[in-house]
This record gives structure tokens, C-alpha cells and sequence, in this order.
């Protein structure tokens, strides 16, 4: 069978049933019942599916080309304490990451990488670049994910940050960026958007120095 190409079907060949919240906190659980149109033609039987609807967020990976160094952040995370992988590999709840946050107010997604940035490391970002955006998870999640290169001056980074009244406890590590490969290969960076990230880096690293210089 001869394939067709990408991006026959959009929203409106998506009929929603029903769409009830199940749980409404910080976070939603939404359940809705839908039905969809086929490759093969016709709808779909009505279809069961969860959602976990939540803010859209910001990443943005800290970088001085002049040391070439980078900085990631230090905090724990629940998501891993809830994983049977987890448990399995004895794999630590604290883990390496970009800066990040939610976009839970009106600010554009720049402005949040730079306040981030602020409030998770102590660092002013003079200058970022735009990396892509993506959904993260989008066979359960709505979570639209904003992924940034931020120029910083890092020779004096270092220290313990985090809002108090938000429960944050950060770490602030710098690495040269050579190290960071073999971090990768040891399994040490096992955050997506941080991957993603820094895999982007080693392809746009000659041009950035040109760029930010």
C-alpha cells in the first residue's frame, strides 16, 4: 500500500464527545470520549482517553561560549521517585537539568527563560536564541514546551537558588562543555528537554561562538 503524506487529517477531523475533569488542582485530569477519521477511511468507535492538562513551559540551556562552559541545575524530582524503572536502576530522584519553568502568567516565554534563569541560578541572560518548540508528551499531556540557548557569564556561577514559598531547593553546576558528552554516556542526563538540548548544542556550537562573540 502506497503511503500517503503527512498531515492529511487536522482538528476538525476530531469530533469530542464529551470532555470531563476529573481532577482540578495545580494540575487537571481530564477524561474525554472522541472519535476520529480513519487512514482507511470513515470514524473511528468512540475512543476512552485521559488527558493531563497543564501549563505550557520554558527551558533554557546556559551557555558561555568565552569559558565554554555550561550551566544545569540540581532538584528532585518526583516523577522519578513514582517509576518502577527507577526503583529498579536504583537511579537518584535528583537529576541534571536545563533551567525551566511553567508559563503560568501572561509573560511572553523570553521573558520567563530570563526570570528563570534569575530565580533558579542567579544568572542575567544577555542574549537568547531560540532552539524549537514541541509538544512533550502529547499522547497524554497538552504541555507545549518552549526550548531556548541563553548567552550568560558563568565565571562566577555557583550556589544554592530556588523560590522558598514554592518548596525549590537548586543546585547550580558548571561544566566545561566537553565533559557533558561523557555525562550523557554515563547515563547521567537522563532529562528529555535537557538531551534535546544539548544534542542541539553540538550542532550549533561553531555558530553561536561566531554569534555571540
Amino acid at each position: 500500500m502506497k503511503s500517503s503524506d503527512p498531515g492529511q487529517f487536522g482538528i476538525g477531523d476530531v469530533e469530542i464527545i464529551s470532555d470531563e475533569t476529573r481532577y482540578n488542582g495545580f494540575y487537571q485530569l481530564r477524561s474525554l470520549t472522541l472519535r476520529h477519521r480513519l487512514f482507511k477511511g470513515g470514524w473511528s468507535e468512540a475512543l476512552n482517553r485521559e488527558l493531563f492538562s497543564r501549563h505550557d513551559a520554558v527551558g533554557v540551556l546556559l551557555l558561555d561560549t568565552k569559558l565554554d562552559k555550561v550551566l544545569l541545575i540540581e532538584q528532585l524530582r518526583i516523577g522519578v521517585i513514582g517509576s518502577a524503572v527507577a526503583r529498579q536502576q536504583a537511579t537518584s530522584p535528583w537529576l541534571l537539568e536545563l533551567v525551566a519553568g511553567l508559563i503560568d502568567t501572561d509573560e511572553a516565554p523570553e521573558a520567563i527563560a530570563q526570570r528563570e534563569a534569575q530565580e533558579e541560578a542567579g544568572i542575567e541572560v544577555e542574549r537568547l536564541e531560540k532552539i524549537g518548540s514541541y509538544y512533550s508528551s502529547p499522547g497524554a499531556s497538552n504541555e507545549y514546551f518552549y526550548l531556548f540557548a541563553g548567552k550568560v557569564d558563568l565565571s562566577e556561577a555557583g550556589g544554592v537558588f530556588g523560590l522558598e514559598q514554592e518548596g525549590e531547593d537548586i543546585l547550580v553546576h558548571v561544566f566545561e562543555r566537553e565533559a557533558l558528552w561523557q555525562l550523557i554516556a554515563q547515563g547521567r542526563i537522563i532529562n528529555a528537554h535537557t538531551l534535546i538540548a544539548l544534542q542541539w548544542l553540538q550542532l550549533n556550537y561553531s555558530r553561536l561562538q561566531s554569534l555571540w562573540r
